[in-house]
C-alpha cells in the first residue's frame, strides 16, 4: 500500500508538470526513479498482451501489462491535471504577464539544458537547431484561426502530445502551446466536455502506443540531431508565449464583445513597466525550478 501510494505522489508529479508548458513529465519519472519501468511498460504493449489474455487468462495479461503501476500512476496524472488546470486557467484569465512570465523561463531554461544534453554540438547540429527554430516560430507565427478545432484535429493534437511524457525534457503542454491548442484543451478539461476531452484521450492513446515507438526509436539513435530540433523547437516558441502583442484581427464572437484572433509579438513600452517587472520576476521564477529539476534529476 505504502509504495502504491508513493507511486500515485509520483504520478501527481507528472500529471502537475505535463499541464506546465516547458516542465517535462518525463523529467519528473526520470527523478522519481520510474522512468525505465514507464518506457518499458509502454514497449510492452503489443499484439501479443491479446494472445496472453486468450490463452493464459485475465491475471497473466494483467501482470504482462504491468497494469497495476499504470492504473496507479495515470489516476495520479489526473487528479493532477483535474486540480491544476483550475488555478491555469484563472491564472491565464487574471494574471496574464505573470503566468506567461513563467512560461518563458520554464521554456528557456528547458532549451539550454536540451542543448547542454548534445554530445557535439557543431555545424550540422546549429543548423538543425535553426530549422527548429524556425519551423516553431513559422507555426506560432501563423494564422491561428485556420487550425481547426475538429475531432481529427483534436486527436491528432492528443497523439503529438503524448509523444512528450518518453522524453525527459519537453513536455505535452508544449506541444500543445506549438500547435495552439493549449488553452482549448485547458478550458475543455475544466468544463469537462465529455466529447474533446474523450477524443483527446483516443489521440493520447494512439500516440502512445504508436508514435512513441517512433520517437524512442529516433532517441536511441539519432539523439543529438532530435534534442537540436526539439531546442530549437522550444525556442522558436518563446515567441508564443511573449505576452506584449498587438491586435492584427478581432471578430465579435456570440455576447458582442470583439476577441482578439490575430496577434502579433511586439517590444513593451515604457507604459508598461509594472507588466514588465512581473514578467522578468516570474520568468526567473521559472528559470530556476527547471534547474533545481534538473539537479535533483542527476544527484
Amino acid at each position: 500500500m505504502k509504495s502504491n501510494f508513493i507511486l500515485y505522489l509520483k504520478g501527481i508529479g507528472m500529471g502537475a508538470a505535463d499541464i506546465v508548458p516547458g516542465v517535462s513529465g518525463g523529467t519528473i519519472a526520470l527523478i522519481t526513479g520510474i522512468y525505465e519501468e514507464l518506457i518499458s511498460s509502454i514497449k510492452n504493449i503489443n499484439p501479443r498482451l491479446i494472445k496472453t489474455l486468450f490463452k493464459k487468462g485475465v491475471k497473466e495479461f494483467w501482470i504482462e501489462l504491468n497494469g497495476t503501476f499504470f492504473i496507479i500512476l495515470l489516476s495520479g496524472i489526473a487528479t493532477s491535471v483535474i486540480l491544476l488546470v483550475q488555478i491555469i486557467v484563472f491564472l491565464l484569465d487574471s494574471h496574464e504577464f505573470k503566468i506567461w512570465g513563467f512560461f518563458f523561463g520554464l521554456i528557456i531554461a528547458s532549451a539550454y539544458i536540451i542543448l547542454k544534453d548534445i554530445q557535439t554540438l557543431d555545424i550540422n547540429k546549429v543548423c538543425i537547431v535553426i530549422l527548429g527554430i524556425a519551423i516553431a516560430a513559422s507555426v506560432v507565427l501563423s494564422d491561428t484561426t485556420t487550425l481547426p478545432n475538429t475531432d481529427i484535429y483534436i486527436f491528432f493534437t492528443g497523439s503529438i502530445a503524448i509523444t512528450a511524457m518518453i522524453l525527459p525534457g519537453i513536455s505535452g503542454s508544449f506541444i500543445l502551446l506549438l500547435l495552439s491548442k493549449y488553452e482549448f484543451i485547458i478550458n475543455a478539461i475544466k468544463d469537462f466536455d465529455i466529447r474533446i476531452i474523450l477524443v483527446f484521450g483516443l489521440g493520447c492513446i494512439f500516440g502512445l502506443l504508436i508514435f512513441s515507438r517512433f520517437l524512442h526509436f529516433l532517441f536511441q539513435n539519432y539523439k543529438d540531431n532530435l534534442l537540436a530540433l526539439l531546442s530549437g523547437f522550444l525556442i522558436g516558441s518563446l515567441l508564443k508565449v511573449w505576452p506584449f502583442r498587438q491586435t492584427v484581427k478581432t471578430i465579435t464572437n456570440s455576447d458582442g464583445i470583439e476577441d482578439a484572433v490575430i496577434t502579433q509579438p511586439v517590444l513593451p513600452t515604457s507604459q508598461d513597466i509594472e507588466s514588465i517587472a512581473m514578467f522578468i520576476i516570474f520568468s526567473i521564477s521559472g528559470y530556476l525550478l527547471i534547474n533545481f529539476i534538473q539537479k535533483k534529476s542527476i544527484s
